[in-house]
């Protein structure tokens, strides 16, 4: 089978080198198609699904919320197992999936499970699924500098206009804010004063969440004018707040700020954000979606940074506190170097050993296409150009021109034999 093969390439040269261009041309494009990253992303396959039931114990979640969801979500297709955990307030079910399912494929299966399963949780209890991304996912962290600005309307910028405008970036999974305070309007009730109006808690808060929203009415005519009638309720400022009635006494209205104090201050913080030990600070975090490339995902977040940049208010820049592209060129840099060293020594040794050029142009030839061929296996096997990778390719070089060495030298040797067989 060999001989066959070795005879029908010799007897159709032209047809193999023809072939061999195409490989190598098909090659180079895989190259630049295949996705670049620092490290191979060898986290799980996963769905991670969250549920948020403020104030209550663990055994509590455990039993209302965890339990239900976890019970109700196997029997999933192509399910390696499940794990959770329950703590305070919060709820984390991870579905751990097989490698060869579709990530989106997976988050689709769980979302029509939990369709059925949310109706045995608690009333106002939806949980929602996690970022479509993974535990290396995080790609870049930037920081606001705003000195002029106070925490919370740092935060407020940062939820409101740069999160918002980052998240639109293809390849961008979430943009997750961290720092600052989260602005809230704070209604701090008197109890005494509660009972001097004999008005409920739950009667206060109805009121407020009642009040903060917008009614629809219907049009109706008069004078042969049409009007349409509509009720604008949502909550502007602490005055809207004080302002809304709770109860009424002797055709009196009892407002909020009657029975409660009310402020504006940020939401309970359980740690804070400090950039080098010159304070606090304001940022978020990028993460890429699965699958993506990720070099290609950060410069395109940096140009959007830059469009963002125009509309920050004066003195407002953005930190880079961690960039991966720098840590990805440095790798694959570092290995490229590599490779064309080892292909210039290569080479050299093989020119030295054959003493023919001919002959070690035609092993050295193999490096660049092979090296080439093997992109178009990473991208059918969906694996990214990063340091293990690039690494095995490199070590892979010597192996390469092995079985060319070992032919063409074959070869000589058969023909130095031909050769004295006829002198004789």
């Amino acid at each position: 089978m060999i001989n066959q093969l070795i005879t029908l390439s010799l007897k159709n040269r032209y047809i193999v080198l023809l072939i061999a261009v195409a490989l190598f041309a098909w090659g180079a494009y895989a190259v630049k198609d295949n996705p670049i990253d620092a490290i191979p992303d060898l986290s799980d396959n996963q769905v991670i699904v969250f549920t948020e039931w403020q104030g209550r114990s663990p055994q509590i979640m455990e039993d209302q919320v965890t339990y239900p969801l976890v019970s109700n979500l196997q029997g999933i297709p192509k399910v390696k197992a499940i794990r959770a955990t329950s703590m305070f307030g919060m709820s984390f079910v991870y579905i751990v999936f097989e490698d060869k399912a579709d990530v989106y494929w997976a988050r689709s299966r769980v979302l029509e499970r939990l369709n059925y399963a949310q109706r045995l949780l608690p009333p106002g209890i939806t949980p929602t699924l996690g970022p479509d991304g993974t535990g290396v996912g995080h790609i870049l962290w930037y920081t606001l500098d705003a000195k002029g600005m106070n925490l919370g309307e740092q935060r407020a910028l940062q939820d409101w206009y740069v999160k918002l405008g980052l998240q639109t970036v293809p390849g961008v999974s979430e943009v997750a804010s961290f720092g600052g305070f989260e602005k809230q309007y704070q209604v701090t009730i008197d109890p005494h004063k509660l009972n001097y109006y004999n008005i409920s808690l739950s009667q206060v808060l109805k009121s407020i969440k009642s009040n903060n929203n917008d009614v629809g009415g219907r049009k109706f005519e008069m004078n042969g004018t049409g009007y349409i009638v509509r009720g604008l309720g949502y909550i502007k400022s602490l005055t809207d707040v004080e302002n809304i009635p709770v109860g009424v006494i002797n055709t009196n209205p009892v407002r909020i700020k009657d029975v409660a104090t009310v402020q504006m201050g940020g939401d309970e913080r359980l740690g804070i954000f400090d950039r080098n030990g010159n304070g606090e600070a304001v940022g978020g975090i990028v993460v890429m979606r699965y699958g993506e490339n990720a070099d290609k995902v950060i410069h395109a977040v940096k140009d959007k940074m830059a469009d963002i940049k125009k509309g920050l208010p004066a003195g407002v820049s953005f930190n880079i506190a961690y960039d991966r592209s720098e840590l990805i060129e440095n790798a694959v840099n570092s290995v490229k170097h590599t490779l064309i060293e080892e292909m210039i020594t290569v080479s050299i040794i093989v020119i030295l050993f054959l003493f023919s050029w001919r002959s070690a142009l035609s092993i050295i030839i193999q490096i660049p296409i092979t090296i080439a061929a093997s992109f178009i296996l990473l991208n059918a096997f969906g694996i990214s150009s990063n340091i293990m990778s690039l690494t095995g390719i490199a070590l892979a070089i010597g192996v390469i021109v092995d079985n060319g060495i070992v032919m063409v030298e074959n070869s000589h040797r058969n023909l130095s034999i031909a050769q004295q067989k006829e002198k004789s």
